[in-house]
């Protein structure tokens, strides 16, 4: 683990490197570190020296540090450092990364890329990017070994040992035959203890566990957390072996997927981090907040229409942050679950009842629980049992309301395709809020004459 003052001294050391052009030693240091620490050596660089440094790496220690770094930031160094030794840098690249980075190219470089690449390579990537997000297809990598079963044990320990270095795949070989399909698996465990001239056939494992390339994220999640894979094979719609997707691609994919929810949930960009500058991270962010202003700007409107209920009554003001409050937090607890649970399960209709009826019941219990105390409070506070009744009653209905609208609203989402973390904490939070005072004030309104 790198501290701040080991980054503060190593930062000094490539500037030295940097100005006294010491360049075999400045790649001689980076090639010791791990990819993340060379990450954060670059990013703590003022701009110059960054821009320096990169030109005087290899292209072999620059791929190694940009798996530690965010979308943007690779574009930013792949145009620092030219088209030429860009293109020397993606080609270093593993297939997954690349092809994540490679959406977002440049077209016209992407197609020099391209055009750079052999043909079998080019045509992989092609396909890659072609596969929708979140899809196996655009999580798998082509670094697996595979092997036709018609040959002996000894035969594939052979291969595997020319293979070493280029599979991912460290606990399996895949299997197939003569057209490409996979047929099994072995574990190398097995292939060690194995007659070396026994037939790969005669000991794979035939009930193979694989997904297709259109496979959806959620899916594949669930099959890694029940089986425990390491890694799991990924196969065309005609069964034909393409990539295999490692339990490490997997977890990137994951925490990837967390970062994005939770920028949606508080509607701020995924690409923001602690190194944007603040205009950037003020236009990416305002949008939103812009259309929840306008949003806003209906509550208040519902306050004016109710300004003469408010004049007779003035204690109602005191509780319509309490209300309004309330309402937006057991929104967004609903949403937290609902979100989660989409990700970790499959849904179908007798789920989704069930969720329901289960969100129903928490919301009545919760409602029956807050709506009693506040009651109580309200009583003793202002002495007045029908504002107590009013606000109780108020808080029951606007927590069963705001339990139901992030329960419903995902799953709504969720069956038009679209992903449910857009309804996000705020977005919940404002048009509970809409609820909440036009049940709040319409309920005061109803017994204006005893709150009097």
């Amino acid at each position: 683990m790198i501290t701040k003052q080991k980054l503060e001294e190593e930062t000094l050391q490539v500037i030295e490197k940097l100005q006294n052009e010491k360049f075999a030693e400045l790649n001689e240091m980076f090639e010791k570190k791990r990819p993340y620490d060379m990450s954060v050596i670059f990013q703590s660089l003022p701009e110059k020296y960054g821009i320096s440094l990169l030109h005087n790496l290899d292209e072999t220690t620059i791929a190694s540090m940009m798996q530690k770094i965010n979308t943007m930031q690779k574009l930013e160094v792949l145009g620092k450092i030219g088209p030429e030794k860009a293109n020397k840098v993606l080609a270093l690249l593993d297939t997954n990364i690349l092809t994540r980075l490679l959406k977002k190219y440049p077209q016209v470089q992407l197609k020099k890329f391209l055009e750079e690449m052999d043909e079998s390579n080019a045509s992989y990537v092609k396909s890659m990017i072609d596969y929708p997000d979140n899809t196996a297809g655009s999580l798998m990598s082509n670094r697996y070994i595979s092997i036709e079963d018609n040959l002996t044990v000894q035969d594939a320990i052979d291969k595997i040992r020319s293979l070493a270095l280029y599979g991912e795949g460290n606990n399996h070989v895949y299997l197939i035959d003569k057209k490409g399909f996979l047929t099994g698996t072995v574990p190398y465990k097995e292939l060690l203890l194995a007659d070396p001239n026994e037939m790969l056939k005669n000991i794979m494992l035939k009930q193979v566990i694989c997904v297709t390339t259109t496979t959806k994220r959620d899916h594949i999640v669930r099959l890694f957390k029940r089986y425990d894979f390491t890694a799991l094979p990924v196969t065309n719609e005609d069964g034909v072996l393409v990539g295999i997707i490692t339990f490490d691609h997997m977890v990137d994919a994951l925490i990837q997927e967390a970062s994005d929810d939770y920028g949606k949930f508080s509607t701020a960009s995924k690409e923001i981090d602690f190194n944007t500058k603040p205009f950037n991270a003020a236009i990416r962010r305002l949008p939103w907040l812009v259309i929840l202003l306008f949003i806003g700007l209906i509550s208040g409107s519902i306050i004016s229409k109710f300004e003469g209920t408010l004049e007779k009554v003035v204690a109602l003001a005191f509780f319509m942050p309490l209300i309004a409050g309330m309402t937006g937090n057991t929104g967004t607890q609903s949403l937290a679950v609902v979100v989660r649970g989409l990700a970790e399960n499959e849904i179908d209709a007798k789920t989704v009842m069930k969720l329901i009826f289960r969100e129903f019941r928490v919301s009545l219990i919760i409602g029956v629980s807050c709506g009693l105390l506040i009651s109580i409070i309200a009583f003793i506070w202002q002495g007045n049992i029908y504002l107590g009744l009013v606000v109780g009653c108020s808080l029951l209905l606007t927590l069963i309301l705001g339990t139901m609208a992030g329960t419903v609203i995902p799953l709504i989402l969720y069956k038009c395709k679209l992903d449910p973390a857009v309804a996000s904490g705020p977005l919940i939070t404002t048009v509970n809020d809409i609820f909440s005072l036009i049940t709040y004030f319409s309920i005061a309104s109803f017994f204006l004459s005893k709150l009097t």
